[in-house]
């Protein structure tokens, strides 16, 4: 008899000889029983197979190949037989993280879908076997037929970006520790105050009915890497055409459940204005102008509300000195080497231009 192995190819270990015939899923094996020294070949029989931790990793152009000690066990006419032998096992090409886990490398995933599920499943038990915990898979769209594997296979949806999916699969038994996807919305609001006492307002092409006639600073959203004062003067300048310098942030809104089930983190920042003429983004805005401070105070809609009212008084009691806002600090930590912004109190500074209360 002749004994069969689908789905590997084998090597040479002390009594177990291999022989590889054409088919890469037709392996033949001669196998050396337990207490005997005779030979014998069946057909028909599956291995079952306990890893143990040996392995050995050989470098490939699409995948890595490991070659894993196993060990297998088996009856033929009645006799119980066992051995060990070497299997040579395709994973995907990936790298370790700081944290212990996986990243798998996008640019090098198989395009034939047949393929990509029998080494996917594969590399995720030879990762497990190794320890490992997190595994993160970056799809990109051209090879979005893919996510139903994964999916079948156990992965999850991270996040999805106009280019990838992200999914994760976490290999331990205990609850997955991987991070969740971002949970906030970073927007901006940039108040910006002439000599003249005039706020910079804008009315939306596309607003709530609520807030029909409405005039309003100018607001947007952070864009991804930007920094929050470098993005209150961008919006500004998109929607006005005016050119302003960030002074300070004057407060921060937090809400949550705010769009798609995100928060939202909302800055109100003082800007100076460096230029005069209004320049209206059609696409966004409706209309631009300088409004008196007094009038932009007494609209109906923003008396009637609370939050609007507290942001209003707090812009006044700044310019009037009995506030001090955030201003921005660039530094470097050595934590990681990286330039970033603190935004901090700078009461009594002398550039800051504002006292304590």
């Amino acid at each position: 008899m002749e004994l069969k192995l689908v789905g590997s190819k084998s090597l040479f270990l002390s009594n177990l000889e291999v022989m590889k015939s054409s088919s890469f899923l037709d392996t033949k094996l001669r196998i050396g029983l337990s207490g005997t020294h005779k030979l014998c070949s069946c057909r028909g029989l599956v291995l079952k197979v306990s890893r143990s931790s040996a392995s050995y990793d050989a470098a490939s152009s699409v995948s890595t190949e490991n070659f894993i000690l196993d060990d297998f066990s088996c009856q033929i006419n009645g006799k119980s037989c066992s051995g060990l032998y070497l299997r040579d096992v395709r994973i995907l090409d990936a790298s370790d993280d700081e944290y212990g886990g996986i990243l798998i490398n996008p640019q090098t995933l198989p395009s034939n879908p047949n393929i990509f599920a029998s080494v996917l499943h594969e590399s995720l038990s030879h990762w497990k076997m190794k320890g490992k915990k997190g595994v993160w898979l970056k799809l990109p769209i051209e090879k979005c037929d893919l996510v139903p594997i994964a999916v079948k296979e156990g992965f999850e949806y991270h996040h999805a970006e106009r280019g990838y999916l992200m999914m994760t699969y976490w290999l331990p038994d205990d609850p997955c520790m991987l991070p969740s996807n971002a949970s906030h919305q970073v927007g901006v609001g940039g108040f910006v105050i002439n000599d003249k006492n005039e706020v910079l307002v804008v009315q939306e092409k596309h607003s709530a009915p609520d807030l029909s006639g409405l005039w309003k600073i100018p607001t947007g959203f952070i864009l991804e890497s930007e920094e929050i004062f470098t993005g209150v003067v961008r919006e500004v300048k998109e929607e006005t055409g005016i050119d302003t310098e960030f002074v300070e942030v004057m407060a921060f809104r937090h809400a949550h459940n705010v769009a798609f089930e995100k928060s939202d983190l909302f800055f109100i920042c003082l800007l100076r204005p460096l230029s005069t003429r209004i320049m209206v983004d059609d696409l966004e805005i409706q209309a631009a102008k300088w409004m008196p401070l007094v009038k932009f105070v007494e609209q109906p809609l923003i008396q009637a509300d609370s939050m609007f009212r507290k942001v209003i008084d707090i812009c006044i009691a700044r310019l009037g000195k009995r506030y001090c806002g955030l201003s921005v600090h660039q530094l470097v930590s050595t934590f990681d080497g990286k330039l970033s912004s603190l935004y901090f109190n700078t009461v009594e500074d002398s550039i800051s231009n504002c006292q304590a209360n």
